[in-house]
């Protein structure tokens, strides 16, 4: 009885350290074109998501996230766009015409995700743990609007997070991709 009462606490104790260490590079999603997108690879690298919508009064910002990219993307750091159709219907294009005009309107070269739910019923499992503590270990962070930013460490944890409004390029977000 003793070994099997010490079987079981191992087993329980493995169970919740594996579900603890679920973090940012335990997933895998989609790319803009399709192909799957193991976030592992990004190891090492400081990563900032954002959902993103091409008809929104915010998207003027994919120009500041560029301006992001291009300047720390030597820095082991990436940005990745998750389009989304949430918010009054600001993204309803599909992924083609979404990366099309992300192209020819902003010159968009940082990764860019199929379009995903990053709220309700069909929420992103990706989303899912960026705004749960119950499932990112650090606290809850509804996602407000569009181009709401996520800030996720070298080690895949989230770290941070700041508002729609809040520029890419702001204090905050460039002092937390260089310290």
């Amino acid at each position: 009885m003793k070994n099997l009462l010490l079987i079981i606490s191992i087993f329980l104790m493995t169970g919740f350290c594996a579900m603890a260490q679920k973090n940012f590079h335990s997933f895998k999603t989609t790319t803009i074109d399709g192909k799957e997108f193991d976030l592992s690879t990004l190891k090492g690298k400081k990563v900032l998501v954002v959902n993103t919508a091409s008809k929104c009064g915010l998207t003027p910002q994919y120009k500041e996230l560029e301006a992001l990219y291009k300047q720390y993307s030597n820095r082991n750091f990436v940005i990745i766009g998750f389009p989304a159709n949430n918010f009054l219907g600001q993204e309803p294009g599909t992924n083609e015409e979404i990366a099309e005009f992300c192209e020819l309107n902003f010159g968009v070269t940082f990764p860019m995700m199929s379009k995903i739910s990053v709220k309700g019923k069909d929420i992103d499992p990706i989303y899912s743990w960026l705004t749960q503590k119950s499932e990112n270990g650090k606290f809850d962070a509804e996602v407000s609007w569009n181009f709401q930013k996520f800030m996720i460490n070298e080690n895949g944890d989230l770290v941070d997070y700041s508002a729609p409004r809040e520029s890419p390029l702001s204090e905050k977000i460039v002092n937390w991709i260089e310290n």
